[in-house]
């Protein structure tokens, strides 16, 4: 028996056959569907053909039957029904169609069209789903439609899902179909509503005896509410280690992501460079684990490669970047240092604190100026300029929290790194950062811009 003579009501009965089997195994799955990737939409829209074609246009409603591979790939089984298409007798210019179709007496039919289609979602938004669609099926008419009523299909096109929730969601479609031995290029166009299995199933509180963790870190749901965490979420602050690992294997703040300021994650420095995520300076030679990695390119776990550091607690006055003459004796401490070793370079970094109107931008350039400042004096106080450099970091790297109104005074700081002439040095100075603090009585600039 050829194609173009299956019986209309065969073809419908073996299409409903596959999408019963699909559908079989769908809720063979509920009790697994704890992933939700199973669901089932049902819309209206029309079928369109081209102007030179024996039918005109008409209503159709699609059932579809989807299974979500990942996140980018679905595969769905779909039947579309168009329960009455009227004959066209003449194309978009008047001329007459199908003289033979005009004289069968027939005035109208129905179509059938099983299809499996592959969609690629662009990226899951929050609610909103784009996605394109590449599939292949056929097309059964009720008639014989110019001699046949079977044709193959090609489909593409693409659609877009609008999420509500897990469970529910909206959808629009538009796919142009290749069908029929003279490739006519149709469409198809509808909406409707998607439902998946599963998402709003409530969970069997019953069923789950003991204490509840939800995201699988070690710490109940109720332990993460109390410390602040989210249960839903291994890793609360991005660090690379998990709630649990923090709380319970490294004593390191689940909600900071660098627990002791020192530029470094928790996970980098357990994970990567086996540094203590609780200690600022891992080795004890003076430069923090974060900058021997990022800047210095030393081993912040050997302390003899560690440059000499400097921290500089010297106030500046509101929006300046002039150095009081009080304050001289501490930087020439610094040149004295310098002129020791000719061949030694030093860099100046100024660092501001945070406050919650405090202007990125403002004390970026502030601390920038003052690294300058403090560059400006060594050289006048006899260093090569070509050995410094001075680079502002606003308040991008504290070592310290700051408050939201008062800040921090310990970020309010310049820091000066000396790179002797030899990669280690074996003088005790090197051995530590030298702290030159303010005098007593005087206080910092607000910086709040």
């Amino acid at each position: 028996m050829s194609i173009k003579r299956w019986n209309a009501k065969a073809v419908v009965i073996m299409s409903a056959a596959v999408l019963l089997c699909l559908s079989a195994t769908f809720l063979s799955a509920q009790e697994q569907a704890i992933d939700a990737k199973w669901y089932v939409s049902a819309g209206l829209g029309m079928i369109g053909y081209e102007g030179d074609e024996e039918l005109k246009d008409g209503f159709m409603i699609s059932l579809r039957l989807g299974y979500d591979f990942n996140e980018w790939w679905s595969l769905e089984g779909s039947l579309g029904i168009a329960p009455k298409l009227e004959e066209n007798f003449r194309n978009s210019y008047g001329e007459k169609i199908s003289v033979l179709y005009e004289s069968s007496g027939i005035h109208d039919t129905y179509a059938v069209s099983p299809s499996f289609d592959a969609l690629f979602h662009f990226t899951r938004w929050e609610r909103l789903d784009p996605y394109l669609i590449l599939g292949a099926g056929f097309v059964l008419y009720g008639d014989d439609i110019a001699g046949d009523n079977f044709d193959a299909a090609v489909r593409a096109g693409g659609g877009v899902m609008y999420h509500f929730n897990d469970e529910w969601a909206m959808r629009a479609d538009a796919r142009t179909f290749i069908a029929g031995d003279n490739t006519e290029a149709n469409a198809t166009i509808d909406a409707g509503v998607v439902w998946t299995w599963g998402a709003g199933i409530a969970p069997d509180i019953s069923a789950v005896g003991g204490i509840i963790d939800s995201d699988g870190d070690r710490l109940s749901d109720t332990k993460e509410g109390e410390i602040g965490t989210d249960p839903y979420n291994p890793d609360s602050d991005g660090d690379k280690l998990s709630d649990g690992e923090e709380i319970l294997d490294y004593n390191t703040d689940p909600l900071n992501p660098d627990t002791d300021w020192d530029g470094l994650q928790d996970g980098a420095e357990v994970l990567v460079h086996k540094t203590d995520p609780t200690d600022r300076d891992t080795d004890d030679g003076g430069v923090a684990d974060g900058h021997e990695v990022i800047d210095d390119f030393t081993d912040p776990l050997d302390p003899s490669d560690d440059l000499q550091l400097f921290e500089l607690y010297i106030p500046f006055d509101y929006d300046k970047a002039v150095i009081k003459p009080a304050y001289f004796s501490k930087l020439d401490i610094v040149a004295k240092v310098l002129s020791r070793d000719d061949k030694s370079t030093a860099v100046i970094e100024g660092h501001a604190d945070r406050k919650a109107k405090s202007d990125k931008v403002y004390n970026q350039k502030l601390s920038e100026r003052r690294a300058k400042a403090v560059l400006n004096y060594l050289v006048k106080d006899g260093i090569n300029a070509d050995r410094l450099t001075a680079k502002g970091f606003g308040f991008s790297r504290p070592k310290a929290p700051n408050d939201p109104k008062a800040g921090n005074p310990q970020n309010r700081r310049v820091e000066v790194y000396i790179r002797n002439s030899c990669d280690k040095d074996t003088d005790a100075d090197s051995d530590a950062a030298v702290i030159i603090p303010a005098a007593p009585e005087a206080v910092d600039n607000p910086e709040d811009k």
